[in-house]
């Protein structure tokens, strides 16, 4: 076996892979058909099994079969309890991830990954619950049937007529640490369902009837084995690149056809998929882009591209590949691939030609080693269209013109050495300029150098001088060994040139897929993601790009239009908008270039997103004097561009949905405590005020004080009413911006004597504590508003002190401000609440009493913060809630005169 020294990159990937596997618990899924072919049994055998070794091995969900023979296996088997589901009055047994995290086994099995949880879980599938106990470093036995694969739902339904609502992502499959099949062929299957060994018989004979088809069974089992059979071939495969193995293992047949601009590359590659069909193998389609290939004529450029576009049609893998020879570079991807059957065409050309420029299927069936060459000539059918040759490059008669000056000199230096230096010195001299000229003007000028070369060389330097007479006829290989020098450095300059042309190419387009990538992740509107995106992509293509999205206003069926931008420079046609709304609604591309609509003006592929279609991106071509057309690679190259845009739109709209749901989440929760605070305020002192109304015009023999005192409650409960009024339409002005302050310059002791004398009947329940120094000076506020702030913060005071206990308000000068302090004796603010406290409708929950709608500290932040000033919440160090805001002294108030003008 021939190996050699792997990918030090790939080595590296590979190593950072297997250790972060390394953290998660590994995962075995055993694989069958069908139910009923002995998944589970096969799963207790193996788990057994590694119990006997010491293994810690947990049972933590099985299926509740009704066969003897699994039931025995779990004897001396820890099991796990089933968690009990409560759900439309019936009881649900279900997989106790919780304690099965508690438990931490080594080992744990657990049935049917595909089964969907009941509501009330944590997580919706089992597969889910199984990736957790993963990332806990717990290793997984379980059992799963190829029907329930999502990639193959619809084949199954297809085949079966029934469709599989619990599917598993492909990509758990996939990354499995290990598959067992476990197969059972259609006649067994068959006779265990009649000896009531899957079902109870009832359910076997309906199940035999629809489902359970020998037919059906006969197809299952094939998409199992095909499926695990990829799986292993991508296994082999890792393990061919990691080793670096370049004899091709022909353990499966993978044909690859040899795509050219010759006309009859068409029918080769029809050939080869009948070939491809015959042997069910799959196939590869690949063209070689060579440095002769980079002068192709426009028609050959195109027929290209139409047989590659042809060839994926027809179910091929196809690919663009860049190097020096075409033979080398196809067996190298040939044998990367895995490939054991290359189809190349019959030579076309004369042998001559053959002769001087070399055959392709001679060389390739001279390095083929283990890869078999079919050499065919496809499809006989009707005569095809000669080739045309490509058109000559443009004559730069200064690259020559270069040449020529180079070469004289080269002839002067030569001339200044000859008395020095041996003539194989002038020689590297020559070989030197023809060297610069091929690096400077190409491969024509490069050849001109070679022969002015070798002539002046003979007529200047070598004996009989100044004649192209040679006397020593060793000088004849001198000039042979020249001219071929040169002409070879000038073919290897060539091919260099055209790598580095394909590397900068390729590097563009690498970089502005980087670039875009980049700032799609920083797009946070649909409008900054159009104008990246199409920047991006026109630069690659050189075209005018589009941007198309679903347009939500129009009613009816989904439509779509075109999103405005500025790097845009012409407007689709109404027949362009119409091939875009076609492809939209069927997802495959389509317009310019195309097979299908090929009229428009645009090509139009569609942005593609967790299989949904988010949108459609157009480009169309500057140049309209011919088809648009894109090789495979460049129209892989849009579609990952197309898949950037995608992922960024959906993102994008994710969040836009996620904000508008919060949004309407927050109104809703707002709604809900304004509806259960204010009905509940409104409804106490309106009953208060109806009772006592009522009981003093239905009984007239009350006497003077209780008359009194219910005509006084009559009077609080309706001032209180007015209270959650005044606060209500008060948030609602906040909110709106319309609350006007009007400031004036004020007394701090008179404002706060209005409102102790607002409220002296209600203080008189506690021990109002005052502390204002004398000294206070004159602030500039609104007195209505303050005395408002000062009112609410009072009555939050006296819903969280107990009767008689103390309330202290208090003023002091700080710095430019002066400081206004209301303090309770309650249980004081929850840690973290004091923030929260002053949000709308926020009640704390160490209230004594349940009234209060909670918009007065609302109100009082929003009256403070217009005043230029701030408010916030503390504990009392001694028990209780301190509620302190400021208000700026602002300037110098004014000065009053004792003859009454007021100066400043």
């Amino acid at each position: 076996m021939a190996e050699s020294r792997p990918d030090p990159d790939a080595l590296l990937a590979r190593v950072q892979a297997e250790e972060s596997r390394a953290e998660r618990g590994k995962l075995k899924i055993f694989f069958g058909a069908a139910p009923g072919v002995g998944k589970t049994y096969t799963m207790l055998e193996a788990g057994r099994k590694v119990a006997k070794e010491g293994v810690d091995v947990l049972v933590g969900y099985l299926e509740p079969h009704v066969r003897p023979e699994t039931q025995a296996l779990l004897m001396g088997l820890d099991v796990l309890g089933r968690r009990t589901i409560e759900y439309r009055g019936t009881r649900l047994l279900e997989f106790n991830l919780e304690a099965a995290l508690a438990a931490h086994p080594q080992l744990i099995l657990v049935d049917e990954l595909a089964h969907t949880n009941a509501p009330g879980v944590t997580h919706t599938k089992r597969w889910q619950d199984v990736e957790r106990l993963r990332q806990a470093g717990i290793d997984v036995y379980t059992t799963l049937n190829v029907q329930h694969l999502e990639s193959l739902n619809d084949v199954v339904a297809q085949i079966t007529g029934v469709i599989v609502r619990e599917t598993v992502p492909d990509v758990i499959f996939d990354t499995a640490d290990e598959i067992e099949l476990v197969d059972l062929p259609p006649d067994d299957l068959i006779e265990r369902l009649r000896e009531g060994k899957v079902y109870l018989p009832d359910q076997a004979s309906r199940a035999i009837e629809s489902f359970f088809k020998k037919g059906n069974l006969i197809a299952l089992r094939e998409l199992a084995l095909r499926r695990v059979a990829e799986r292993v071939n991508a296994q082999m495969q890792d393990y061919r690149s990691l080793h670096a193995v370049a004899r091709t293992w022909p353990t499966s047949e993978r044909l690859l056809v040899s795509v050219s601009p010759s006309p009859h590359s068409a029918r080769l590659v029809r050939a080869t998929r009948r070939m491809a069909t015959t042997l069910r193998a799959p196939w590869l389609a690949v063209y070689v882009e060579t440095a002769p290939s980079a002068r192709l004529s426009q028609e050959d450029a195109d027929r290209v591209g139409q047989t590659l576009h042809m060839a994926e049609e027809l179910g091929a893998e196809t690919a663009t590949i860049s190097g020096t020879h075409l033979v080398d570079e196809l067996l190298d991807y040939a044998r990367r691939r895995n490939v054991t059957k290359i189809v190349v065409g019959k030579p076309q050309r004369p042998r001559w030609q053959e002769w001087l420029s070399g055959s392709v299927v001679y060389e390739l069936t001279r390095k083929c080693g283990d890869i078999d060459v079919y050499v065919i000539s496809g499809d006989v059918d009707e005569p095809v269209k000669p080739r045309q040759r490509a058109a000559p490059p443009p004559w730069n008669p200064l690259a020559y013109l270069g040449a020529l000056l180079t070469v004289t000199a080269c002839t002067g230096a030569g001339w200044l050495m000859q008395d020095r230096f041996a003539l194989a010195n002038i020689i590297m001299v020559y070989l030197l300029g023809v060297i610069s000229v091929a690096a400077q003007f190409g491969r024509g000028p490069s050849i001109l150098a070679s022969i002015l070369g070798v002539a002046a060389f003979d007529f200047f330097f070598v004996p009989p001088t100044m004649t192209f007479a040679v006397s020593d006829t060793q000088y004849l290989l001198t000039f042979a060994v020249m001219l071929t020098t040169g002409l070879v450095i000038s073919t290897l300059t060539a091919h260099v040139r055209f790598q580095a042309q394909s590397a900068r190419m390729r590097e563009e387009r690498t970089a502005a897929l980087y670039a875009m990538s980049r700032g799609l992740v920083e797009a946070t509107t649909a409008q900054a993601l159009v104008d990246l995106a199409v920047k991006h992509i026109a630069e690659v293509f050189d075209g005018e790009v589009f941007l198309l999205f679903p347009d939500p206003s129009r009613r009816g069926p989904v439509t779509i239009a075109p999103v405005p931008s500025a790097a845009s420079l012409a407007t689709l046609t109404d027949h362009d908008l119409g091939v875009a709304q076609w492809v939209f609604d069927n997802g495959e591309r389509a317009g310019r270039g195309t097979d299908t609509l090929p009229s428009a003006t645009s090509l139009f592929v569609p942005l593609r997103s967790r299989g949904a279609i988010v949108g459609i991106l157009g480009i169309r071509p500057r140049a309209t004097v011919r088809p648009l057309l894109f090789s495979s690679e460049q129209i892989r190259l849009l579609e990952t561009f197309a898949g950037q845009v995608a992922l960024a739109a959906e993102r994008i709209r994710s969040a836009q949905d996620a904000q508008r749901a919060k949004l309407q989440a927050e109104a809703e929760r707002l709604r809900s405590s304004l509806l259960s605070a204010v009905s509940h305020d409104l409804r106490t002192p309106l009953a208060a005020i109806a009772g006592a109304s009522s009981t003093l015009v239905d009984d007239s023999g009350l006497d003077t004080n209780t008359r009194h005192e219910l005509a006084e409650s009559i009077f609080e409960e309706a001032e209180r009413l007015n209270r959650l009024v005044v606060n209500l339409l008060d948030m609602t002005r906040l909110d709106a911006g319309a609350l006007q302050v009007r400031k004036e310059w004020q007394v701090v002791e008179e404002v706060v004597g209005v409102v102790l004398n607002r409220l002296s009947r209600r203080l008189q329940r506690y021990h109002v504590v005052t502390r204002l120094p004398g000294d206070l000076p004159l602030v500039p506020f609104d007195p209505l508003l303050i005395q408002q702030v000062l009112t609410n913060l009072l009555e939050n005071a006296m819903r969280c002190t107990p009767e008689g206990g103390e309330i202290l308000l208090s003023a002091e000068v700080v710095e430019k401000d002066v400081q206004i302090d209301v303090a309770d004796r309650g249980l004081g603010l929850v840690p973290g609440e004091e923030e929260h406290i002053f949000e709308k409708f926020y009640r704390s929950v160490r209230s004594t009493t349940g009234t209060g709608v909670g918009l007065g500290l609302t109100i009082c932040r929003g009256i403070v913060e217009l005043h230029g000033g701030r408010i916030w919440a503390r504990n009392r160090p001694d028990g209780g809630a301190c509620f302190s805001f400021t208000l700026p002294r602002g300037e110098a108030p004014p000065l009053v005169r004792a003859d009454g003008p007021v100066a400043p």
